[in-house]
Order: C-alpha cells, then sequence, then structure tokens
C-alpha cells in the first residue's frame, strides 16, 4: 500500500520529522509513505491566510491527477481541507482524506461532543464553516485558540504543551467537551501526553486522515469501495484535460519518507 502526504507548503523539516515518527509508529508493515512539499523558494511556509490556500490548491489537484495511478492514498495535510472535494474528483481509483473531516468522523464514534484546539482566532470562522458543512456542527462544543504560530508548534514543544493542556482543561471542564480535537496537523505529537493530563480522547489530525486513507485504500482493495464518479463526484473528461493542456505544471518527485518495513533512520 503506497499513501502521500501532501505538505502544501515549502517544507520545514521540524514538522517532517515528526511527520516521519509519528508515521513510523503507526503505520502499518506494509504502507509506504511519501511525501510531496512545495520545492524551495517563493511560496507559503504556513496557510493561516486564505489567500496563501488559493495559491497552492492547484498544486494540490495537479498532484493527486499527476500521482493518481501510482498511490493508492492521498492525504492533504491541512486542516482547512483545502482542495479536498477538487482534489477527490481527479484521483480516479485513489482514495483522498484530509485531517479534518477525518477527525470529526473518528471523534464522532468516541464521545457525543468535541473541541478544537486551533492554533489562532483566524481559523475558527472557516473551521466552524467545515465543521458545520460536514454535518458535525451540533457535537462542537468549543473552538479554543493557543495563540501560536503553525511553524512554533514544534519548535517550542514546551510552550505548545502548556497552551495545549490550558485550553484543553478549559474545553473538558468549561465547554464540556468529550473528546479533543487538535486542530492544526502540525500539531502532531502531542496527543498521548495530552490525553493522560486530560483524561479524554485526543485525536490528533495528522495521524487520523493518515490511518483513515490506509483503512479506506485497504477496504477499496477488499471490497470494492472506491471514490463513486456518478453525479456530484463525476470526474473531468481525460479528453478534455489532455486537449486543453490542464495539469501539466512540473510537480517536484515525490520522496520516499518511509518504505515497506524499512526502519525509521
Amino acid at each position: 500500500m503506497r499513501i502521500l502526504w501532501i505538505d502544501p507548503i515549502v517544507e520545514d523539516k521540524l514538522y517532517t520529522d515528526a511527520l516521519k515518527t509519528a508515521f513510523a509508529a503507526s503505520r502499518r508493515p506494509e504502507t509506504e509513505v511519501d511525501i510531496l512539499s512545495l520545492p524551495p523558494g517563493p511560496g507559503p511556509r504556513h496557510l493561516r491566510y486564505h489567500a496563501y490556500e488559493a495559491l497552492v490548491m492547484a498544486d494540490i489537484v495537479t498532484a493527486v491527477y499527476r500521482f493518481a495511478d501510482r498511490y493508492d492514498g492521498f492525504v492533504i495535510g491541512c486542516f482547512y481541507d483545502l482542495a479536498l472535494r477538487e482534489a477527490r474528483e481527479v484521483s480516479g481509483r485513489a482514495i483522498v482524506t484530509a485531517p479534518c473531516q477525518s477527525s470529526l468522523a473518528i471523534a464522532s464514534h468516541l464521545g457525543n461532543s468535541f473541541s478544537v484546539l486551533v492554533g489562532a482566532s483566524k481559523a475558527i470562522a472557516k473551521m466552524s464553516e467545515n465543521i458545520h458543512s460536514y454535518g458535525y456542527g451540533h457535537r462542537l462544543r468549543s473552538m479554543r485558540p493557543l495563540n501560536m504560530n503553525v511553524l512554533d508548534f514544534q519548535a517550542q514543544a514546551d510552550r505548545t504543551m502548556e497552551a495545549m493542556l490550558r485550553e484543553g482543561r478549559r474545553a473538558v471542564e468549561d465547554d464540556g467537551a468529550e473528546v479533543i480535537i487538535l486542530g492544526c496537523s502540525a500539531e502532531v505529537g502531542f496527543h498521548q501526553t495530552l490525553q493522560e493530563e486530560l483524561g479524554v480522547p485526543v485525536i490528533d489530525s495528522a495521524l487520523a486522515p493518515f490511518k483513515y486513507a490506509e483503512f479506506l485504500a485497504e477496504a477499496a482493495q477488499r471490497f470494492g469501495w472506491q471514490p463513486s464518479r456518478k453525479w456530484g463526484s463525476e470526474a473531468p473528461p481525460r479528453q478534455e484535460i489532455e486537449q486543453w493542456g490542464l495539469f501539466q505544471a512540473n510537480e517536484p518527485e515525490p520522496r520516499t519518507l518511509i518504505k515497506q518495513e524499512a526502519e525509521l533512520t
């Protein structure tokens, strides 16, 4: 099984190293994980602003279209779930997941209510809209900002943990959350300690879409549960794509993050 993690920013090594550690500890033995980041040079280092999202959405869709025959599943590595619907249109038989939708689905099986720990108040409006559009708005108790920048989560781990514990306790004790969702994939690696301290399930929003992609890719292989191509899920005609020269950007090649059965190095 091959999964491609699409990191829609210029690579931050602390973050990708944290992803590698998390995936190596949680993947199935037969799963190989690759990662695709934006090439060095001009490009966003985070997606706090929606204007930055617009700059990379075409890159995400192009990557999924270009590599659809090489992977069983794709993960879009941003809790805004940007370009999720668009990427699914061109994924062929491959599964496409993203952090918010995957985290919500998992949380719904673990408790009646949840709160989301977001990096900053800026994220609340769009993330709230997504949560309601996915049908989970009635379960949302609160969105608690950590007042931190995305790039600081891994670089300032002690500060991150302190903020998560503070806002997580408030979400559970004051807001009535039965589950906590970490509202940024860059918050990877903190969930275990938080669970032990808070006494509720804490969903790591990098692990959630990764494991969901593994599960759905296996279901596609075993049961034929592949993406629908009827009605709203209709894919654009390949003839049009080729005739009009669409999705022809020179995407960089993915690089291997974790090979099958390979030890973490």
